[in-house]
């Protein structure tokens, strides 16, 4: 969900295992998460469980969805002193982590952390270095309220925002010998679009590349993860080392860093350099310039797991979109209302039969793949398209090409989205400054890291 992009352009969050969570199951919001540890070569590997949070959107279908997120990946840990369990969001794309922060007089409160009944809890003033120092790569600067504490304002795409206090707490990861003291956002107030909504997220687990990320202040020099995209196994999020004899052979591609400050670049974020599109293994002609950053910093291509779908900005999509409907041509039919785009982004969507799904029709839709140098990510069947909740044309459903227009959102970015991750094992390597990617099976590697079923 791109932290630092916030006011530029607009995005939004998220990532994965173990057991689906909707809305309409609120209880395994408190469960305890397993756990599960690893010795490598280099140092300890920890596998946490992650679940998937689903949001249901509006029942009442509209020419046009605003831009947000239907699922988000998230974790459940413990945090302070006695613990308290809290669900976090999972999000490579932004920097601090924060919890809702309630002062209750309630022993168990519902989606929130209450840093009054932990001992360990300690808030960051203003006049210290973290907060002086360390909050440079927010794109709101940090401020000095009226108590001399460290106040931080995050503001995302989707309209979204969270305000409070820095502070340093416990977080606990499985067992007392993998407990931390994190720097984190303490916020008072979390607000959007959907207040009901709003209530239910508890927090976010920043793990870009900038200071005060949970990844960077836990130095791992590796993280990887790998989301499945079915409910009974979502995936898994592995902090460490993954030297294992069984894993496919990683392809790897350089994560690209400028030094220069510049206003539509995002430093912090993992960046890596998109070289062009294919569609059932023919690129489409694209000019190697329309992919590449230009001097305001505009057109780098992220990685991000706190984003759902993927976005390209507008002469690629363009390209990309007209590919594909002339290959589906005769295998699937328009949805032809040209008002509607689905969350303001997506303007090509199909009508689609049950029966054509259940008869496998997906199956044959082209493979479009993205190309980096060194590696790629193709992406088949089922996570091309995306059914809309809620709209039917007759007795059709509604699907959409996964693949957003970033001029739609104002956005001057190509983003890769989780949904377009699905059976991929991604693993983050720091201390190269690459991404890995291999095609694996996530449930089978669950099975081997001894989670899922």
């Amino acid at each position: 969900m791109f932290s630092r992009f916030h006011a530029l352009f607009p995005l939004l969050l998220l990532l994965v295992i173990l057991s689906i969570r909707t809305y309409k199951c609120d209880s395994s919001s408190s469960s305890s998460f397993s756990f599960s540890s690893f010795s490598s070569s280099s140092s300890q590997t920890l596998v946490l469980p992650l679940k998937t949070r689903i949001t249901p959107t509006d029942h009442q279908p509209t020419d046009k969805l605003h831009f947000h997120h239907n699922v988000t990946l998230t974790v459940t840990l413990t945090v302070g002193t006695p613990p308290q369990n809290i669900s976090m969001v999972i999000d490579t794309g932004s920097e601090l982590s924060w919890l809702r922060c309630n002062r209750s007089s309630n022993p168990n409160p519902v989606n929130n952390f209450d840093p009054t009944r932990s001992s360990s809890y300690s808030p960051i003033p203003c006049s210290s270095p973290t907060c002086r120092t360390r909050t440079r790569d927010f794109l709101i600067p940090a401020s000095c309220d009226s108590d001399k504490l460290c106040h931080a304002t995050l503001s995302y795409a989707d309209a979204s925002s969270s305000e409070g206090n820095l502070a340093a707490e416990i977080f606990h990861f499985g067992n007392s010998t993998n407990d931390s003291n994190l720097i984190f956002g303490c916020m008072g107030s979390v607000s959007g679009s959907d207040p009901e909504e709003d209530t239910k997220t508890t927090g976010l687990l920043g793990m870009n590349r900038g200071s005060l990320s949970f990844i960077s202040q836990m130095g791992f020099p590796k993280f990887s993860y790998c989301i499945s995209g079915t409910d009974d196994f979502p995936g898994f999020l592995l902090l460490g080392d993954s030297n294992f004899t069984w894993l496919t052979p990683l392809n790897y591609t350089p994560l690209i860093r400028i030094s220069t400050p510049l206003p539509y670049f995002d430093r912090v974020a993992y960046t890596v350099q998109l070289t062009g599109i294919k569609v059932n293994g023919k690129l489409l002609p694209i000019p190697k310039s329309v992919l590449l950053p230009d001097h305001t910093g505009a057109g780098q291509t992220m990685v991000d797991s706190g984003t759902q779908f993927t976005f390209l900005l507008g002469p690629v999509y363009t390209a990309l979109r007209s590919d594909f409907l002339n290959q589906t041509n005769g295998i699937l039919t328009v949805y032809e209302d040209p008002e509607f785009v689905f969350q303001g982004t997506m303007d090509l969507c199909y009508r689609i039969s049950p029966f054509r799904i259940r008869t496998g029709i997906l199956h044959r839709l082209p493979t479009v793949s993205l190309v980096f140098e060194g590696a790629e990510i193709a992406v088949s069947g089922q996570p091309l398209l995306y059914r809309v909740p809620h709209l039917t044309a007759g007795n059709d459903s509604v699907y959409c090409f996964t693949f957003g227009n970033s001029d739609l959102m104002g956005m001057e970015a190509y983003v890769i989205g989780h949904h377009h991750q699905q059976n991929m094992w991604i693993e983050f390597d720091l201390q190269r400054s690459r991404i890995g990617l291999a095609p694996v099976q996530c449930d089978v590697s669950g099975q081997r890291l001894g989670i899922g079923s």
